[in-house]
């Protein structure tokens, strides 16, 4: 099915006030086009959806059995996290295994992504920590790589650090992109962000959902992280988030990730599936209603799967008095 088309309205009144313009790709795990919409080989960074196959080589190293990273933990490596009090605490409990603090985190620090948390810090006067850093489970589990390889801690970021060399690897081989050919940037918190073509970060994971044929150690790390990300979706997003309820929903049959700058990516281990999807400015706020919009229109949910996530899929515009003024909606054309 080819979806020659998918855009998101951001209407007020009557009329479309802006238009947010979508490119996807949906392949199999031989790397088979099977759908797509805009133009699926867009060349653009993965962002955060990269950060389940990062999580990889903590797992294939054998890090995450040295140190005894329970599968919560596992989840929280590939999190952006809310902040809330269970990702603290688990950021927390992966680098007590390790002997280190917080202090050798070097996300930096900002405000939890979760109000209800980020208000209650305000009034205790609690500042916040890089333990609140959407991103501190993936550099707690670069720390614990660290550890098993016997690396230097000190510049666990740079791209020359057997840490980020381990995790280019990984990528590149679960996308078929060469080093030589994949781009190198840098992410929000700091250390090296994958730039690839949209068909290659869906065959990433559509190959993490569907590892046979891999090298065993790490279809065995495919295998593990997938499964606790669908025990402990709660750690992989929050409460309040889409990644999280997608799983949930889903009841793990669909197991996604979002990153900065408009992306998703997502996978369909049952079905060997994977799809990655990018919104073409990076407004964040077309993003789960075109990612919806595509799995609906290529048949991928359910329709009591869709109604749970209807919140997500025309998510209501309100003014700062809290009426409704305008809404988010996904459309897509069958070309």
């Amino acid at each position: 099915m080819k979806l020659s088309n998918i855009i998101v309205r951001a209407t007020r009144g009557n009329i479309t006030e802006s238009l947010h313009r979508v490119h996807f790709a949906l392949v199999n795990a031989e790397g088979a086009l099977l759908a797509g919409a805009g133009d699926s080989r867009l060349l653009t960074f993965a962002r955060s959806t990269a950060k389940l196959i990062q999580a990889l080589p903590v797992l294939e190293s054998g890090a995450a059995e040295r140190f005894g990273l329970t599968e919560a933990e596992i989840a929280l490596c590939c999190a952006s996290h809310n902040g809330e009090a269970e990702h603290v605490s688990a950021a927390q409990g992966i680098l007590s295994k390790l002997g280190l603090n917080p202090l050798h985190l070097q996300c930096g620090a900002h405000e939890p992504y979760h109000a209800p948390t980020a208000q209650a810090m305000r009034e205790r006067g609690e500042k916040p920590t890089t333990l609140h850093n959407n991103c501190s489970g993936k550099h707690s589990g670069m720390l614990a790589l660290c550890a098993q390889l016997g690396a230097s801690p000190d510049t666990y970021m740079a791209i020359s650090h057997p840490v980020q060399q381990a995790m280019l690897e990984a990528v590149s081989a679960m996308s078929n992109v060469a080093p030589r050919d994949m781009e190198l940037g840098i992410d929000g918190c700091g250390v090296p962000v994958f730039g690839m073509p949209l068909d290659k970060l869906a065959l990433a994971f559509a190959r993490l959902g569907k590892p046979d044929g891999l090298p065993a150690a790490r279809q065995a790390a495919c295998r593990g992280i997938v499964a606790a990300v669908r025990k402990f979706p709660a750690y992989l997003a929050g409460e309040d988030r889409f990644d999280t309820q997608l799983i949930e929903v889903t009841g793990g049959r669909i197991v996604g990730k979002m990153g900065a700058e408009g992306m998703f990516a997502l996978t369909i281990p049952d079905k060997g599936l994977g799809l990655s999807l990018k919104i073409e400015d990076g407004n964040q706020r077309a993003l789960y209603p075109a990612v919806l919009e595509a799995l609906i229109g290529l048949n991928l949910l359910t329709s009591e799967e869709a109604a749970k996530l209807a919140d997500f899929r025309q998510p209501v515009i309100r003014n700062w008095q809290g009426t409704e003024v305008g809404r988010i909606l996904p459309q897509f054309l069958e070309g």
